[in-house]
């Protein structure tokens, strides 16, 4: 997924996309992952925290399988950051939100941010994206160890929204919940993809708070 005039930070790899899928679906883990060449750095990195005993398997026509282990040895992840697990399988936050609402786009919001996997910053956050034909769409937040390769609420629920065959101008309504004080802020990256795609569409904030 690349977004046209935007930095290609906010570009989600095919891999990326595969696997955030599975973490929305509460996958308890992924064994294997077949792709048409062999995944970039970037897409390795990216793996080494859903698959932190390098044992996930990589399929290419053509080439004998190969273990993540072996194409990204000596990696950086989640033991070097001191936790023994990774994202997988999907565990809950227990978060409320601040104000009591019978939103249900809110509420699912807050489901997206309850799913986050934000153990280096501590700041979960979850979106939930509503369309014109009453479709909705949840995005949790995957932080990486190495950072960079994390991937924002909002490019995950895209994700859902063009596996679901759905266009970006389906999006009627946007709403990003997070915790108070957290550290980190998907808030302006949120706000400047939707500028593009959705752009009559204002990014709704919800804040919530740890139990």
């Amino acid at each position: 997924m690349e977004f046209a005039d935007l930095s290609l930070g906010y570009t989600v790899h095919s891999e990326q996309a595969a696997l955030a899928n599975a973490y929305m679906h509460s996958d308890a883990g992924i064994t294997a992952i077949a792709v048409t060449a062999v995944p970039c750095g970037h897409c390795r990195q990216f793996m080494s925290d859903l698959s932190v005993d390098g044992q996930m398997e990589i399929l290419v026509e053509g080439k004998p399988p190969a273990k993540l282990s072996s194409l990204l040895p000596m990696r950086f992840g989640p033991q070097d950051m001191g936790f023994k697990d990774g994202a997988f399988p999907v565990r809950e936050v227990d978060l409320a939100l601040a104000n009591v609402t019978s939103d249900e786009l809110l509420q699912a919001s807050l489901e997206a941010a309850r799913k986050s996997y934000a153990r280096y910053t501590g700041s979960p956050s979850g979106i939930a994206l509503a369309t014109k034909a009453g479709h909705l769409y949840k995005g949790s937040y995957i932080e990486i160890a190495a950072f960079n390769p994390s991937l924002s609420p909002l490019q995950i629920a895209l994700v859902g929204l063009i596996l679901a065959g759905e266009d970006y101008s389906a999006i009627s309504r946007a709403v990003l919940t997070e915790v108070n004080g957290a550290k980190i802020s998907q808030k302006g990256v949120s706000e400047a993809l939707l500028g593009v795609i959705a752009p009559r569409v204002r990014l709704e904030m919800s804040s919530a708070y740890r139990k």
